[in-house]
C-alpha cells in the first residue's frame, strides 16, 4: 500500500478519472466523477471523500457473500501466496484439492471440478465441454446449446451468445453459431392468456424448441435456477424439474449457471438444491471466494468427465484439452476454502433465508404503499422489485425512473442494484442483495430508505 498511499486523494480522484476505463459505465458519467471506494468492513463502505455507505448490492454485482474486510480469508491467502503462489492446473495442488472436496461435499450428485478465473470462463469451459463430447459421441451432429430468454452468462462472444438479453448483445456480433433461445418463465409476465399450470407451460416452451431444432441436434440447456440480472425470476411451480425430465427425455445435458445465486445467496448453498433436480454440470464464480481472489468452478458429474477423458489409444485428443491460466492461481482456492468455513461457521446460510424472508414481508409492505411497486420476489437474500406504472397495466416504467430511485438511495447512503441496459423497455428493476452476513438492524435500514426514496419520488412525480 506504500506506493498507492503516495499520493493524495485529488491525485488519484484525477487519475481515476482520466485513465481508468469503468466497467458498464458511459464516459459522461465517468466525466462527472464517479465514487473511489477505500475501505469496506462487514457491509459498510467508504469513499475517499468519507463518505459511508451501506451495501445491499453484495459488491455491485453480487460477490461478496462474506462482507469486506474478512481477515481470516485475507490470512489464508497471504500465508498460501508464501508458500506457494501458482503452478498450471496440470498439476496438483493442496487447496485445489481440499476445496474441491468441500465444494462436492455439498452437491450430491456431482463429482468434477475444473478451475478457471470468472463465470464468463466457467460457461465457456462448460460450452467446450458440449461441443466435444458432441464430436466424440454423435459425430459432431448434438452441438446446439439452448439459452433463456432474460437469462445472462457472460461477457465473452460465446457467453452473450447464449445470453438472452438484447442490449447486452448489442453492437457485439456476429455471435457463436448454434445457440438457440427459448422463451422465459417470467409467471408476472406470462405468455398465455390462462396461467395455470404456467411453470409446465413454460417448459413445454422449451421443449418446443428441441423439438423445432432436432433432438439429435441439441447438446445441453444452460439457464440460471432464478434469473438475475434479467430481472430477479424465481422459477414458477414445476418449471426447473419439468426442465430436468425433458432434458433427460432427449438426452440433453443440464447446465445452471449459479455465477449469481451459489455459495449460499438463496438461502441454500445452490438455488437449484430448492427444486430437487439434478444437473449435468454446474457453474460458479462471485461468492465463490465473495471477491477476495478471482476463481470460478466448472463442477461436473463423473458420467461428463469419463465422457472426456481418451476412449482408446488411438483417441489421442479425446480428453479435455483446456487450461485456464489463473485457475491454476492458488490464492482462489485458499480464499474459497475460508470464505467457506465463514459460511459454515456463522450459519450464513440459514440467516441468508431468514434476513430474506424478512426483506420480502417488509417489501411487500411498501409494495401496498406505493403503486408504483408493481412486484416483489426472490429467494434468500436475492430479492428484486419491479417498477411500473401502475400495478394493473403492469405498464414498465422508464428506465430512467430506476435510476432516480437508485440515486435517491446513493444519496441516502445505501447502494442498490438494478437492470443496466439490459433490455429495452424493461430495465424497470430494482434489486437487493447484501452480504449473507446482514443483520435485521441494517435490514430495516435498507426498508427505511427505499421507503423514504420511494416517498420522494411520489411527490417529485405528482
Amino acid at each position: 500500500m506504500s506506493l498507492i498511499n503516495e499520493y493524495s486523494n485529488h491525485e488519484i480522484k484525477a487519475f481515476d478519472k482520466d485513465h481508468v476505463w469503468h466497467h458498464l459505465t458511459p464516459g459522461s458519467a465517468a466525466d462527472n466523477g464517479l465514487p473511489v471506494f477505500v475501505k469496506g468492513q462487514g457491509l459498510d463502505l467508504w469513499d475517499i471523500d468519507g463518505n459511508q455507505y451501506l451495501d445491499a448490492s453484495a459488491g455491485g454485482v453480487w460477490v461478496t457473500n462474506t462482507g469486506y474486510g474478512r481477515k481470516e480469508i485475507v490470512d489464508a491467502i497471504s500465508e498460501q501466496l508464501l508458500e506457494l503462489n501458482f503452478f498450471a492446473s496440470a498439476m496438483g495442488n493442496k487447496p485445489a484439492a481440499v476445496f474441491a472436496n468441500h465444494l462436492i461435499d455439498k452437491m450430491p450428485g456431482m463429482n468434477r471440478v475444473f478451475y478457471s478465473s470468472s463465470g464468463s470462463e466457467a460457461n465457456e469451459k462448460a460450452f467446450k465441454m458440449v461441443r466435444q463430447i458432441s464430436h466424440k459421441k454423435y459425430a459432431g451432429k448434438k452441438s446446439k446449446i439452448l439459452y433463456r430468454e432474460r437469462d445472462y452468462h457472460g461477457t465473452t462472444i460465446a457467453a452473450l451468445s447464449a445470453t438472452g438479453q438484447s442490449q447486452r448483445r448489442d453492437q457485439f456480433g456476429p455471435f457463436v453459431p448454434d445457440f438457440v433461445e427459448f422463451p422465459h418463465c417470467f409467471e408476472y409476465r406470462s405468455q398465455f392468456e390462462d396461467s395455470t399450470d404456467y411453470g409446465l407451460k413454460a417448459a413445454k416452451l422449451m421443449e418446443d424448441v428441441i423439438l423445432q431444432e432436432g433432438p439429435d441436434t441439441v447438446g445441453a440447456v444452460i439457464i440460471e435456477p432464478i434469473t438475475a440480472g434479467g430481472g430477479i425470476i424465481t422459477p414458477p411451480e414445476g418449471y426447473l424439474k419439468a426442465v430436468e425430465q425433458i432434458c433427460k427425455k432427449h438426452n440433453v445435458l443440464l447446465i445452471l449457471d449459479e455465477v449469481v445465486c451459489g455459495l449460499g445467496r438463496t438461502g441454500k448453498w445452490f438455488g437449484y438444491q430448492h427444486y430437487d433436480i439434478q444437473p449435468d454440470i454446474v457453474t460458479m464464480a462471485k461468492g465463490v471466494a465473495s471477491g477476495y481472489a478471482a476463481i470460478s468452478c466448472t463442477v461436473t458429474t463423473e458420467a461428463v468427465y469419463k465422457d472426456l477423458q481418451e476412449s482408446d489409444n488411438t483417441d489421442k485428443l479425446g480428453y479435455f484439452r483446456d487450461i485456464s491460466t489463473y485457475g491454476g492461481c492458488l490464492a482462489g482456492p485458499a480464499a474459497a476454502i475460508a470464505n467457506m468455513n465463514i459460511i459454515e461457521k456463522e450459519n450464513l446460510i440459514d440467516n441468508s433465508a431468514k434476513m430474506g424472508e424478512i426483506l420480502l414481508q417488509g417489501l411487500a409492505v411498501l409494495k401496498s404503499k406505493y403503486p408504483i411497486i408493481g412486484d416483489v420476489r426472490g429467494k434468500g437474500l436475492l430479492v428484486g422489485i419491479e417498477l411500473v406504472t401502475d400495478q394493473t397495466s403492469k405498464q414498465p416504467v422508464d428506465e430512467s425512473v430506476a435510476i432516480r430511485i437508485f440515486a435517491k438511495c446513493k444519496q441516502a447512503g445505501l447502494l442498490i442494484g438494478r437492470t443496466n441496459r439490459s433490455f429495452a423497455e424493461f430495465n424497470n428493476i430494482l434489486n437487493m442483495s447484501p452480504a449473507l452476513c446482514v443483520t435485521e438492524a441494517q435490514i430495516q435500514q435498507i426498508l427505511t430508505t427505499l421507503d423514504q426514496a420511494f416517498a420522494d419520488l411520489t411527490v417529485d412525480l405528482t
